[in-house]
């Protein structure tokens, strides 16, 4: 970053003592040189701190890319984004589909311009885990930002360090970073954002920067807008003159306003804004989301899906869960930790909000700010020692590696194995490579497919137009109307863990599914991928 450059006079105002007048300087916008830390007086991340967060960052990255298509399954959610995004990239337009709202697109725009970065390395199995490695640039970003604000926050450079690996190392992000999601995308920016507004040099393109990065990570996951207030918080204490806040929140808002409204003026060019008959809208979707979509359930009953959802995050660990959420209430009193504390607070009073829908990958935009504020507190105990006592320094934080080492690191150590070995995905993609070759007539068939080979089967030679994402099959008006004789058009069925959760809710698929034969059945009993070839004449059920 470039310093803005000093004021070269300053104005002069009397003040009387005694007989005499003297003249003191008013007091400059930004802050003295000598007033700010030492580290803001030259470079951020340069020298030694730069490689120190550069290393850690690469050591991560490290964990997360081996075996990064065979751990986790892949799901209907990555091949959807991915399948957008390979859209994007070809010009076929925002979707694979019909595009309905349903999220912004920026996210996935961003991925078709990371899209080239798999072939680079050659990287193989099915298209969508093979796309995870286009996700490493978005993560690296999220990892260095999390250091940053550490350091923003007042934070030594250990204790920072400390916060990169309690978010980097954590299973739980290994798990969820390593896959497609558009809240990757969305933290990143939202990290960005409150990067910007915490610098020490208070430039106004700093906070009008920040603006812009909180509507692109909005444009990237909707959800993302509940964090706006903890960037608010950190811009408000930043800005602590009155004289400069109101530059500083109108140069925010300037940003957030002028990048925001692209996504609702583009739904009011295409006449998309307002629900209306033939036509999807964006307030339709959005009334969609946020009243007539289904929810999972409270939290604290057992047997919902967002019970179930929180015991399968504290499986993969607990540790990032219980710090964060443990120091997330006292960091609310630390004014400089109050930021990171305010937009934990507003994401777990979301997630357990009474009737509330719980996705899966929620999680990913609640652990780098538990990082943070875990990390925070750290500081703050550390610096706690009485100043003639700091020679104890040295010998606490010894002893705390020691027990984070003995305690947490066997638990991360079994919680990563499975993460770097398991091949969860063997089951796709041995189910690719028999629709790539073992499939007659490819050019004419109709295949009924999840997500996550649905660009598979394109790039085997079906007809983009004849491989159906199963939820359109009984969802799409458009698809529909392709198939004239509903179900007896369609050639084969892909069964698959995410086609058969809830069949019921799909006539069509449930007809595929009593209308057909086991041809090929590939992976474990619990994550079988079946082909099932039509049977056509058989009545319909």
């Amino acid at each position: 970053m470039t310093t803005t450059s000093e004021p070269k006079t300053t104005a002069l105002i009397p003040k009387a003592r005694g007989n005499a007048v003297e003249t003191q300087p008013t007091r400059a916008l930004v802050p003295d040189r000598d007033q700010q830390p030492s580290w803001v007086r030259r470079r951020e991340l340069s020298g030694g701190e730069g490689l120190l967060a550069g290393g850690l960052t690469a050591l991560v990255l490290v964990l997360l890319t081996v075996n990064i298509t065979g751990f986790p399954m892949a799901s209907d959610d990555e091949g959807t984004y991915y399948a957008q995004a390979w859209a994007v990239a070809t010009g076929k337009g925002l979707a694979h589909y019909t595009y309905w709202y349903d999220h912004p697109p920026l996210a996935w725009i961003q991925l078709a311009a990371l899209s080239w970065i798999p072939d680079v390395f050659g990287v193989g199995g099915p298209a969508v885990t093979a796309g995870r490695v286009a996700m490493i640039p978005v993560v690296a970003a999220s990892l260095l930002m999390v250091y940053l604000i550490c350091r923003r926050l007042g934070m030594g450079i250990r204790t920072s360090a400390i916060g990169l690996l309690i978010f980097g190392l954590s299973p739980l992000t290994i798990t969820m970073y390593r896959e497609i999601y558009l809240d990757s995308f969305a933290v990143a920016w939202m990290l960005g954002a409150l990067a910007l507004v915490l610098s020490p040099r208070r430039n106004l393109w700093h906070y009008t920067a920040a603006g812009a990065a909180t509507a692109v990570a909005v444009l990237s996951k909707e959800t993302m807008l509940v964090t706006l207030p903890a960037v608010c918080v950190a811009l408000w204490q930043n800005a602590a003159r009155s004289s400069t806040r109101p530059w500083a929140v109108g140069g925010y808002l300037s940003g957030l306003v002028l990048v925001g409204m692209f996504y609702p003026l583009y739904a009011l060019l295409r006449g998309e804004l307002f629900p209306g008959p033939g036509h999807v809208s964006l307030i339709g979707a959005w009334q969609f989301q946020l009243a007539n979509r289904s929810g999972t359930g409270s939290v604290f009953q057992a047997g919902s899906g967002s019970y179930d959802l929180i015991q399968s995050w504290l499986f993969y660990d607990p540790v990032i869960l219980i710090a964060g959420l443990l120091a997330t209430v006292p960091a609310l009193f630390v004014r400089r930790l109050r930021p990171p504390a305010v937009a934990a607070v507003i994401l777990v009073l979301v997630a357990v909000r009474p009737g509330g829908y719980l996705p899966a990958m929620y999680v990913v935009q609640i652990l780098p700010f538990f990082a943070i504020v875990a990390a925070g507190m750290i500081d703050v105990i550390a610096r706690a020692v009485p100043n003639r006592q700091r020679w104890w320094r040295p010998a606490l934080a010894t002893v705390a590696v020691l027990l984070a080492v003995m305690l947490i690191g066997p638990r991360w150590v079994a919680g990563n194995h499975r993460s770097l070995t398991a091949d969860d995905n063997a089951g796709y993609t041995a189910a690719a490579e028999y629709l790539r070759t073992s499939v007659p007539d490819r050019a004419g068939t109709t295949v009924v497919v999840d997500d996550v080979l649905w660009l598979d089967c394109v790039q085997a030679g079906f007809p983009e137009d004849q491989v159906i994402w199963f939820y359109k099959l009984d969802l799409d008006p458009a698809v529909q109307a392709r198939l004239p004789n509903g179900w007896r058009d369609v050639d084969y069925l892909v069964s698959t863990p995410a086609l058969r959760q809830d069949p019921s809710s799909l006539p069509l698929v449930t007809a595929l599914l009593t209308n057909s034969t086991l041809e090929a059945s590939f992976g474990p009993a619990d994550g079988r991928i079946e082909i099932r070839r039509i049977n056509k004449e058989t009545p319909s059920s």
